[in-house]
């Protein structure tokens, strides 16, 4: 039982070490001054698509983007659930069905409720 626990521990320490591996090898390049530092004003400028931003920089997203993505989400689950059950379901038998029948249930109650609330309209 102990070497279960062994190898957690040699795979976090090892997902450790590369995690800080990753964040010192450009500051050790960079002292090393193998990778050059040429600080200028215009590198330092934030930019877009490559010419200067006009008119506020701050700009505010129609919230119903999110509910799309929860309902694109959420149908996405229901494919990855759906699959394997559906190549699995003579083994599975009936109980299995019935519990897929909730499941599918479940997600047109709530496809029903964003319906209802008209967050699926655009405006």
């Amino acid at each position: 039982m102990l070497t279960n626990y062994g190898y957690i521990a040699l795979f976090l320490i090892i997902a450790i070490a590369f995690t800080l591996l990753l964040v010192l090898i450009p500051v050790i390049l960079r002292d090393l001054k193998i990778v050059p530092r040429k600080p200028n004003k215009v590198k330092e400028e934030p930019f877009e698509c490559g010419m200067p931003t006009i008119g506020k920089t701050w700009v505010q997203f129609n919230f119903r983007y999110y509910y799309y993505a929860l309902v694109f989400l959420a149908l996405d689950v229901m494919v990855v659930f759906i699959y394997p059950w559906a190549v699995e379901l003579r083994n599975l038998g009936g109980p299995a069905f019935y519990m897929m029948l909730i499941f599918i249930g479940l997600i047109v109650i709530g496809y029903i409720y964003a319906w209802k609330k008209k967050a699926l309209e655009w405006k």
